[in-house]
């Protein structure tokens, strides 16, 4: 198998940090992957009630998808490529809006936005999400590749209120972790409803966009998903759809490992520059 292009790994790129992570973050991977990650997030019920029941009307994606969208790809891009400065303001940013995070008394179940545990797991889900596009667009990641991409992920955590020591050590130990999470999981009716709707099937985009673009999303959407998610959310799949699957896949990585990093980081660093320039004048970074 192909392994992540010579030119981009440790040994043989920039040998700076920033300049590896820039790598490992390829925008095609975000939107073939980024709902099935959503569904892994929302597989902890903490999680999925939070972003069910939020009151953060202008956060939410069933209400503002592309708001929504734009909001988490800047966040991941200031997390991995962003400087100290940048993580700074859009961690004070990510927490004014965190703030209204939280069960009431009415809740199912008790969550709060600044708890480092959730943190720790959306990280997780992150850190998964990277790895597998990363495998699939390129083939198995050698040793080296595979750690330092480990290690820089814990950056989806720390840059909010996850302490640097909560990220297991190694990947061993992440993978027991996961392992004991994943193994929890648990999709009530209502927050099943919301991913299948809205995340799956596009629901809060228009009905022309749907028809087009739904299919295509809920194979790539299904395909990055773990057996259990797609079990918990009854979504069919079989050998036959796995392998055209890693085929399509193969065939994007055959393009992408000819282009320019800058390109395969497109979205990432124009949203960045965007939180930038918002930071300036002034304005609202969420």
């Amino acid at each position: 198998m192909q392994s992540v292009p010579a030119q981009q790994t440790p040994e043989t790129a920039d040998s700076s940090a920033p300049a590896r992570r820039r790598t490992y973050m390829i925008g095609l991977g975000a939107l073939l992957g980024g709902a099935a990650n959503v569904v892994m997030q929302l597989g902890n019920p903490a999680v999925g009630r939070g972003v069910l029941e939020s009151v953060v009307e202008s956060g939410r994606y069933d209400l503002h998808p592309r708001k929504r969208g734009k909001t988490t790809l800047t966040y991941l891009a200031v997390a991995m490529i962003g400087t100290e400065s940048d993580r700074a303001a859009y961690r004070e940013a990510t927490n004014n809006s965190h703030r209204h995070v939280r069960s009431s008394s009415d809740s199912k179940v008790a969550y709060n936005a600044f708890d480092p545990e959730l943190q720790l797991w959306v990280a997780a889900c992150i850190y998964q999400g990277i790895r597998d596009y990363l495998t699939l667009f390129f083939g198995s990641l050698d040793a080296a590749t595979a750690d330092d991409l480990y290690r820089e992920c814990a950056r989806f955590g720390t840059t909010l209120q996850m302490r640097p020591e909560m990220w297991p050590a190694d990947r061993a130990a992440f993978e027991r972790y996961w392992e004991s999470k994943a193994g929890a999981i648990s999709i009530d009716d209502e927050v099943k409803a919301y991913l299948l709707d809205q995340v799956v099937n596009l629901g809060p985009h228009r009905r022309s966009y749907q028809i087009v673009f739904a299919p295509v999303h809920r194979f790539f959407t299904t395909g990055f998903l773990p057996q259990r998610f797609r079990n918990e959310l009854g979504l069919p799949w079989s050998p036959r759809r796995q392998r055209t699957f890693e085929a399509i896949m193969r065939a994007f990585g055959q393009l992408l490992v000819r282009l320019p990093v800058r390109w395969r980081l497109y979205p990432y660093e124009n949203y960045l520059a965007d939180m930038r320039r918002r930071r300036a004048l002034g304005k609202p970074l969420t």
